[in-house]
């Protein structure tokens, strides 16, 4: 049996992410579904869980749900973390850029290096890169540094010009890191968030519930650290509307 939630899980909310993952639990039991006591966790690569049929809970990204994995999940449902800007269950990507680039709006970005973190992530690289296709604004697929934080980082050594982070990875990094060396230079449109998925088969109307009575049931102070308002159910059509960009080597190989 394998859970895990590795979107958002900072060591600094390792406890409350536990004890999230205790309640969740005690519901799956309650409903005659085993599951494991402890989350998994330290996997470099997330995909061989997602796709394993042992799989009882994860957390996917949008991107690689609707390039991999429809058809081979079933969809469990979406946490609404309350997103500034979005629709329950959705979520945006916040552009940054050093704090000393004199280009003060995305507009004014037109060529500039972007970090992210995959080349399958929604938020880091399909959202920035649809965002400025329809701006009529070209991106260069510059250093891929395999984490949100990572690209937080590049940007402030000067190592990329620009960098789409999470919103709620942003909200994040923003309270447990110096983030001075750094702007905000504007924000994507809001698409559905980073959805729980289980193996294909699973009763994920159940694991919903359970999923769902646990978030009512943490302890307020646990529930605001988490920034947990809920979960929603988003259709899988919602997910498979989202543009699929052009990959990063393809855009590097055109500039």
């Amino acid at each position: 049996m394998i859970a895990s939630l590795p979107m958002y899980d900072r060591p600094e909310l390792r406890g409350e992410t536990d004890r999230y993952w205790a309640l969740i639990r005690k519901g799956l039991v309650a409903r005659g579904i085993d599951a494991p006591e402890a989350l998994r966790r330290g996997d470099a690569v997330l995909m061989p869980q997602w796709e394993d049929p042992a799989l009882v809970l994860s957390q996917t990204c949008g991107f690689p749900y609707r390039a991999r994995l429809h058809g081979r999940v079933d969809l469990v449902g979406t946490p609404d973390f309350g997103n500034e800007g979005c629709p329950a269950g959705y979520y945006r990507s916040v552009l940054i850029a050093r704090a000393d680039d004199p280009r003060g709006d995305f507009a004014a970005f037109d060529g500039a290096r972007l970090a992210y973190n995959d080349g399958l992530s929604q938020s880091g690289w399909a959202a920035p890169v649809n965002h400025a296709a329809a701006r009529g604004i070209r991106l260069v697929a510059g250093v891929e540094t395999g984490s949100h934080r990572a690209s937080f980082m590049a940007v402030a050594e000067g190592r990329a010009d620009l960098a789409a982070i999470d919103a709620l990875t942003w909200s994040l990094i923003s309270e447990f890191e110096d983030v001075s060396a750094v702007k905000v230079v504007g924000a994507t449109d809001p698409t559905p968030a980073l959805p729980y998925i289980t193996a294909r088969g699973r009763d994920a109307a159940a694991i919903h519930d359970a999923v769902a009575e646990a978030i009512a049931a943490l302890d307020p102070a646990d529930r605001a650290r988490l920034r947990l308002r809920g979960i929603v159910r988003i259709a899988a059509e919602d997910y498979l509307a989202v543009p699929i960009p052009p990959a990063p080597d393809r855009i590097a190989q055109e500039n």
